[in-house]
């Protein structure tokens, strides 16, 4: 029997996403983009606009607590001094805790394959296997299904937090802000149009974008950096250091706190637990990509820590050379749940380092070739990539005005894109509408929730000095 249109608006979208795939997308796309308009009935744009903390909000130093089980505790004084900075370096490390808080507001029903830590900071440009240059999320330690509107909220609230951090102005952190969700906004609705093989190769090219910017000065800034980063082989851009052992002997050099061997191992020692995990992820590459390996020998394995919210996590850098003398690193990091589970259901996937890849996958126009997963003996899941091929992160602690309007609307566009590939767009662009009315709700959920971030900042540097944390200050 065929399903009416009121039969697929009906369909209970968060208990069930996969009737979306069954039925939904099914349907011409201007029956999805009214099946989108109907859901403001039970979920009006406006109401995105509210934050307000809960009598029964858990503590922040206890979810903060909470998301430190099981990593290495060394390495937590070193966490709590990189967050506690600033807030807004207190933002990037609290996923956790804006999980918990978005679990609480209102959502419309439609998921998408969320990046689950969608901050200014993880996005940015690398190479393409035919070495262009793309713009787009890069960090997905966190992906899982879950409502599209908890990425949008932390993105659009990193803004109005990166802006105070850079002393620009309310003024300032409000049309970065809405810059951002007017950009997602406006290119979901392109997306929309798009047939789906068109949509599923585009990608943002470093062209593309630097020709949006509107400021020639900031323009040409960008186009010297993409031609540096362009013409500088990996040798020369290579991190960690490489140092030279006896004979041929090759190491990575130790660079405390940041890159060192683990205790009771010598530089070059490669145990038979790394082997067998190496092994296991092997097997997870397409064939082509696994017999390009055979080609490099792993030489040195090393602890990196990298980040705000990861540092804590067995994150480690694999040194893989050939016999002429050719370096590839790998970087392998520590999957955990991810911080949405416990507030979107669990993945699908048995080893939450595969959850990681798929992600990339659904979410990145071109993934690293060299993504798969392994499991240790003790249990500990992770997923590979390359640690650096062109990898352009952004600066924008030295952002002004006009950068950081001109970031957000790249960020916007990029997160459009990479929900549209997962979910679908006519529905949230039929949501969303022509108006400024969502843009306007989650501009005032930003600055509601830049507050409550620097109310938990506070509660971090209280903690610390009454010794409940203990933290290490890097010089």
């Amino acid at each position: 029997m065929k399903k009416s249109k009121q039969d697929l608006a009906d369909v209970d979208y968060k208990t069930d996403p996969g009737k979306i795939k069954l039925s939904i997308h099914h349907a011409p796309r201007n029956e999805r983009y009214l099946m989108g308009r109907q859901l403001r009935k039970t979920c009006p744009r406006s109401s995105h606009a509210t934050w307000q903390a809960s009598a029964k909000r858990p503590d922040p130093i206890d979810l903060l607590l909470a998301s430190e089980k099981g990593r290495i505790p060394d390495l937590l004084p070193l966490r709590h001094g990189r967050m506690s900075r600033s807030p807004f370096t207190f933002y990037r490390g609290s996923a956790f805790n804006m999980a918990s808080d978005l679990a609480g507001t209102p959502v419309s029903g439609l998921f998408v394959q969320a990046c689950g830590d969608a901050h200014l900071c993880n996005f940015g440009g690398f190479a393409t296997p035919e070495r262009n240059i793309i713009f787009s999320i890069n960090d997905l330690d966190e992906t899982l299904p879950a409502p599209w509107e908890w990425d949008v909220k932390r993105l659009a609230a990193s803004f109005v937090i990166a802006c105070r951090n850079n002393n620009l102005g309310e003024t300032a952190a409000r049309e970065a802000a809405m810059e951002c969700v007017r950009s997602y906004r406006v290119n979901m609705a392109a997306y929309s149009q798009m047939r789906i093989l068109e949509l599923w190769h585009i990608s943002l090219t470093s062209d593309m974008m630097i020709s949006k910017l509107k400021d020639p000065k900031i323009a040409a800034r960008g186009s010297k950096r993409i031609e540096k980063e362009r013409g500088r082989s990996i040798a020369e851009d290579i991190f960690p250091q490489l140092v030279k052992g006896t004979g041929s002997s090759t190491y990575i050099k130790d660079n405390l706190p940041s890159i060192f061997h683990v205790e009771g191992h010598t530089p070059g020692e490669i145990t038979e637990a790394v082997k067998d995990a190496f092994v296991l992820y092997k097997q997870t590459l397409p064939p082509v990509y696994s017999f390009f390996l055979e080609r490099y020998e792993l030489k040195d394995v090393a602890i990196k820590v990298v980040g705000v919210g990861s540092v804590g996590t067995l994150c480690w850098v694999l040194l893989l050379m050939t016999a002429d003398g050719d370096t590839l690193f790998l970087q392998v990091k520590e999957a955990r749940p991810s911080v949405l589970e416990p507030f979107a259901g669990k993945s699908i996937y048995p080893n939450h380092g595969q959850r990681v890849v798929n992600g990339y996958r659904l979410i990145q126009p071109f993934s690293d070739p060299f993504l798969g997963w392994t499991k240790a003996k003790l249990g500990r899941h992770y997923f590979f990539r390359q640690l650096r091929d062109i990898k352009i992160s952004m600066k924008v602690e030295t952002f002004g005005k006009s950068e950081m309007v001109s970031y957000a609307d790249w960020c916007g566009q990029a997160m459009a894109l990479s929900h549209s590939r997962s979910g679908d767009a006519a529905m949230l662009s039929g949501y969303m509408g022509n108006s400024e009315t969502f843009d306007n709700a989650i501009a005032a959920f930003s600055f509601a929730y830049a507050e409550q971030n620097e109310k938990d900042y506070a509660a971090l540097k209280r903690a610390i000095k009454e010794g409940k944390l203990v933290a290490q200050y890097e010089e």
